[in-house]
């Protein structure tokens, strides 16, 4: 099926070895590229009374340093940038969609933009990025040491279950994700093909802009949950022990 494919858009050559980009590398990368040009304008000619556009953009900085000092603490400052910036890149990942053109009648756009999140090798790597990031701030916040006595709280028993719960939060972090995304592209493909007049405009509002912000959403908080979990001070009985 021609929504599932990943196509190579160029390749180049690099040490004798040749080295494909697909598309979703170049979306990834508009993506990137609106994300940094938005952020240049609404950077520009701030005022001390905020109205409009930069009074919405000044409420959601407050509510992103107030979720993130309530989450990570002193460490917001650090973290909170992080999370941010991950949200919009997934939220504009997953809606970018939308600027497609369509096919219809017959007629067959040149180019179709696919959300980079329905690719699983997206999906993947911000899984462990995030991950990673778990494991860093709890090795940080609690000394390498007790991040490990940890693993066999309250018994020994819970060594492998402890262990194993870091390699499933990953796995669904990817899934959730991709599997969504990849699952409403596919539906408004179809939704397109059956009747491109009118219908994908109506879909479009959930399959394309709510999916795509409850996954990011969701992506985002349980990220934070973990890095928060890692972060938390010890209870008085890992204390004791």
């Amino acid at each position: 099926m021609e929504a599932l494919e990943i196509k190579v858009v160029f390749s180049f050559s690099l040490f004798g070895h040749t080295i494909p980009v697909t598309e979703t590398v170049v979306v990834s990368w508009l993506v990137m590229a609106i994300l940094i040009v938005f952020s240049f304008f609404a950077a520009r000619h701030l005022r001390r009374r905020p109205s409009g556009p930069q009074a919405l953009l000044e409420t959601a900085i407050g509510f992103l340093n107030t979720f993130s000092r309530e989450k990570f603490g002193a460490k917001s400052k650090y973290l909170g940038h992080y999370i941010g910036s991950l949200f919009l890149f997934l939220l504009v990942s997953n809606i970018i969609a939308v600027i497609s053109p369509l096919s219809f009648f017959g007629f067959e756009p040149l180019f179709t933009i696919k959300p980079p999140t329905r690719d699983i090798n997206v999906s993947a790597p911000l899984a462990l990025v995030s991950i990673a990031l778990v494991l860093v701030c709890g090795f940080r916040a609690k000394g390498v040491g007790a991040w490990f006595r940890r693993l066999v709280y309250p018994m020994p028993l819970m060594l492998p279950f402890n262990i194993m719960e870091y390699g499933i939060r990953p796995l669904s972090l990817c899934l959730r994700l991709f599997g969504n995304i990849l699952g409403a592209f596919v539906l408004m493909q179809m939704i397109e093909k059956l009747l491109p007049i009118g219908l994908p405009v109506i879909f479009s509002l959930y399959f394309d802009f709510l999916d795509g912000l409850i996954q990011a959403a969701v992506f985002v908080f349980l990220t934070s949950l973990y890095i928060a979990e890692a972060m938390e001070a010890p209870s008085s009985e890992e204390a004791a022990e």
